[in-house]
């Protein structure tokens, strides 16, 4: 094998938002890091003449570049040909588990494209919206209305990324999250804000390390006490010690995504809508 790594021109192809395509197809090329991708997302391709257009502009680049890599999601049999008659290295990421499926479950796919992030499950899409408003009221603890209807309340010191994870949980999942700043004053005490204090058993909390906090901050007000690192120390030690003391599960944000931290929170909650 060929140790001199090349930069491929990378599609991800859907018949729907391309959504599934993206999180499925950058799953696999992690697997690659020393190797480049120039990375293109084409979603909507649900005609055979629109999927001929996008194969003439693929089968361009593999004139002259290394073999490009399409991942596909459509559902079509007929628009899937034309993709695998092209020169690119086609990673069909549903066909063949659709049919497998279709073998164990002795039923026909309805091939409908578009349906994981469409409007076909209406129930669970409006849902999804409801979370969404839930959590643009809540962010920040901006409202404390209906604060005992959330599925979790996230709890952190400043920057320590609740608002990116509530609303990642919302319109991912469903959840109707809620999140509390702890601020200066919260931290003479372990004892727990008053609003959320009768809501412990819905808290999450969220940490960071010191130096990240400080980066983060600083970015914010540059050169305050705020972005310090002994205030960012100061704020992190109390925030456990709250955690602790009250049993609320937590999770450092510092080296994980918010994917990672949302697994973390469901399943420590468990949630799963």
């Amino acid at each position: 094998m060929s140790t001199e790594h090349e930069t491929h021109s990378v599609f991800f192809v859907s018949d729907g938002t391309g959504i599934t395509a993206e999180t499925l197809g950058n799953t696999l090329l992690t697997q690659f890091p020393n190797d480049s991708f120039i990375r293109a997302t084409i979603p909507f391709v649900n005609t055979v003449e629109y999927a001929r257009t996008v194969v003439r502009h693929i089968d361009s680049l593999s004139k002259s570049q290394p073999t490009p890599l399409v991942f596909s999601t459509v559902v079509s049999d007929e628009i899937r040909e034309v993709f695998t008659a092209s020169g690119a290295l086609v990673i069909d990421l549903l066909g063949e588990a659709t049919k497998r499926l279709e073998q164990t479950l002795h039923t026909e796919a309805s091939h409908s494209p578009g349906r994981a992030h469409g409007q076909g499950d209406l129930e669970r899409y409006n849902a999804r919206m409801h979370a969404v408003e839930f959590a643009i009221e809540h962010d920040d603890g901006q409202s404390l209305r209906a604060l005992d209807r959330s599925d979790i309340i996230l709890i952190a010191p400043s920057r320590c990324g609740k608002t990116p994870t509530t609303m990642y949980l919302a319109l991912q999942h469903g959840v109707l999250v809620a999140n509390y700043p702890l601020i200066h004053e919260d931290f003479g005490s372990i004892e727990l804000p008053a609003p959320i204090a009768p809501l412990a058993d819905k808290c999450f909390g969220l940490l960071s390390t010191p130096q990240r906090l400080s980066e983060v901050r600083t970015q914010r007000r540059p050169d305050s006490r705020y972005a310090s690192l002994d205030q960012c120390r100061y704020e992190l030690r109390n925030a456990e010690e709250m955690y602790r003391r009250h049993g609320i599960p937590f999770v450092n944000s510092a080296s994980k995504s918010i994917e990672e931290m949302a697994s973390v929170i469901l399943h420590s909650m468990s949630l799963r809508k």
